[in-house]
């Protein structure tokens, strides 16, 4: 449904983004972060998706800066190789290749609204984003190193999602998190373990929590985007 298009961030760094667009005129735009795994088949599914609802959306491979085009398997290596890139991630630059994506998906409708929404890695870039960049509205899947930050103070409304197995984010970290930090409106899903959204992932995919997520994130999304 979508295509691999390039953008260049105001440094000079060009950088591959997966784009998915609706039919008609998109009631909003998404910019889409990606676990550690890689912009692959799941996250190009959830582009798609959102592009069905109405949504442009747009999926940065933010490893590009050290590793061009990458993808893992949801395997040990896999795991080992993203947390690897994870951690050499400079999240200044993480901003500056998120807030390009959001450019070009403002350009697309004059006036045009844009969340952005993340996943694991991609979580905790949605939250920083939601604090140290400028957009509309926030929505956080599990993002594992998100509770490191309850310092940071959001400019848009964020909506976050985690299950109550989530030993990536235990429970007693969130609850730190949202008493120093209590804007944030947090969904806990009962059984479910990290990464419950991606349904490449049997192991972990939570099917009844999976899509009261969703219901729940593009209510939020219609409230605030459109």
């Amino acid at each position: 449904m979508g295509q691999f298009i390039d953008l260049t961030a105001p440094d000079g760094h060009q950088f591959s983004n997966y784009l998915a667009v609706p039919a008609g005129p998109p009631r909003g735009g998404i910019v889409v972060g990606m676990e550690m795994y890689g912009v692959n088949r799941y996250l190009k599914s959830v582009c798609d998706d959102f592009a069905i609802s109405g949504y442009a959306a747009l999926a940065p491979a933010l490893f590009d800066r050290f590793a061009p085009a990458i993808t893992h398997e949801y395997d040990d290596a896999g795991s080992a190789a993203g947390k690897d890139l994870s951690a050499r991630t400079d999240h200044s630059l993480t901003m500056m290749d998120v807030s390009t994506s959001a450019d070009y998906l403002r350009k697309l409708n004059s006036g045009l609204k844009v969340a952005i929404l993340g996943f694991c890695f991609g979580g905790t870039v949605t939250w920083l984003a939601a604090c140290r960049a400028s957009f509309d509205a926030a929505v956080a899947y599990y993002g594992s190193d998100m509770c490191d930050y309850p310092e940071e103070i959001p400019n848009c409304p964020v909506l976050c999602h985690v299950g109550d197995q989530d030993t990536a984010v235990p429970p007693e970290d969130v609850n730190s998190f949202r008493t120093m930090r209590p804007e944030p409106e947090w969904c806990i899903y009962e059984g479910a373990p990290h990464g419950f959204d991606n349904a490449t992932r049997p192991a972990r995919y939570h099917q009844s929590a999976a899509k009261l997520a969703r219901e729940r994130t593009l209510s939020f999304l219609s409230e605030h985007l459109g």
